[in-house]
């Protein structure tokens, strides 16, 4: 008998940003034949759940009712359906929410093993804002279901190091999410296909993709692009609105007179996210804090070169020459735009080549599960985990 991993996500619908297309991917190559687990996604139902279930493919989705404030997510549908489904193990996607609560409770009933994936989530700028929000969060819930988990999945060495720092001494297992690889022709990169048409062009184009919210840094790097850009660069901004943030960045826009030379492109899905990737020469994340940016690999996997701080956590990319550090005021920006053409599709090369050799979902699937025999007894302890 296939053994059986629940999967517990606040949201399987585009209301969870980046952790859709994250959590999605690894439960589907998880859920595979080749990776011989059945799984069962469990979330909260929202206004977007059915339009997006049909991405998740075979993948089995069990909903709840929401109750209650949207931002806790509590449903009493969560330990109804894993009483009904009994699986071996649990995997928490995101904490601060009821989903911590409810495997916390599943665990002391069943005494059956969970891990939990923070997915940033305790990266210092995230545990900072709304800091006394968390601190009862922590006491009440989230710090017991910290330390009871078996084994804690950190994206990267700085994610494991901020969970060292919030004391926890859990073994940890260090696994990076992954991308699906774009198909290029033959001998290059979508940047390098494309450079032929872009010589052409006189307009750059510089690409923000992903959810509009304070942390990403956008308001300093408006500002940034205000005074410092060239003229031949436009700024488009991909994305969806969270908490008004888009009508304060519009305004800003405006203030800065910048109109023209920044794009609002709204959010952008399947072909349409695809050719925004593809018309890029250059992609900006200007984080003040990440776990790890799905849409740097992204960018990545279509030969785009990237500029991001240090808080996007993919340090391997400036190592690999595929990426320009830069602040979150943007500072470090002008060292991108001001490359030549082949110069950009050359870094855009490299950071193809990385996420070929390191990010591809397979990969990441296959260290998940030997995590998931392990913690079962079923097979060895695997390199990527660590202890205190």
């Amino acid at each position: 008998m296939r053994p059986k991993v629940g999967v517990l996500t606040a949201s399987i619908s585009r209301n969870a940003g980046g952790l859709q297309h994250s959590v999605r991917r690894l439960t589907q190559q998880v859920n595979s034949d080749a990776n011989q687990w059945d799984t069962l996604v469990l979330a909260t139902e929202d206004e977007f759940t059915r339009e997006d279930a049909s991405v998740w493919g075979r993948v089995p989705l069990t909903m709840s009712e929401l109750r209650g404030p949207r931002a806790f997510g509590y449903s009493s549908g969560w330990l109804r359906n894993l009483a009904s489904w009994q699986p071996d193990l649990l995997h928490v996607h995101g904490i601060w929410m009821y989903p911590s609560v409810a495997a916390l409770n599943w665990h002391r009933r069943t005494k059956q093993p969970y891990i939990v994936s923070t997915h940033g989530m305790l990266d210092p700028w995230a545990v900072r804002n709304s800091g006394w929000k968390k601190r009862l969060s922590s006491l009440l819930y989230e710090g017991e279901h910290l330390r009871r988990a078996a084994c804690l999945r950190a994206l990267n060495p700085q994610e494991e190091q901020a969970m060292r720092s919030y004391g926890l001494e859990n073994p940890i297992c260090v696994i990076p999410n992954g991308v699906d690889l774009p198909a290029v022709a033959a001998g290059g990169s979508s940047a390098v296909e494309n450079l032929g048409r872009r010589q052409e062009e006189q307009e750059r184009t510089c690409l923000f993709l992903g959810r509009l919210h304070p942390k990403k840094g956008l308001p300093g790097l408006l500002s940034w692009w205000a005074r410092e850009t060239p003229g031949n660069w436009r700024l488009v901004i991909a994305g969806w609105d969270q908490n008004g943030h888009e009508e304060e960045l519009r305004r800003l826009v405006e203030s800065l007179k910048l109109a023209g030379r920044v794009v609002f492109a709204g959010p952008v899905f399947g072909e349409r996210k695809a050719e925004m990737f593809r018309q890029a020469d250059a992609f900006v994340l200007p984080s003040f804090s990440e776990g790890l940016p799905v849409s740097v690999l992204e960018a990545w996997s279509y030969g785009v070169p990237v500029a991001m701080t240090d808080e996007c956590n993919l340090l391997e990319g400036f190592a690999a020459q595929a990426a320009v550090r830069i602040t979150a005021d943007g500072e470090g920006l002008d060292q991108l735009l001001a490359m030549s053409d082949e110069e950009r599709a050359g870094m855009g090369a490299l950071g193809r080549r990385l996420v070929e050799e390191r990010f591809t979902w397979d990969r990441v699937a296959r260290e998940m599960v030997s995590v998931y025999d392990w913690i079962l007894g079923r097979g060895p302890r695997p390199a990527c985990v660590k202890d205190a």
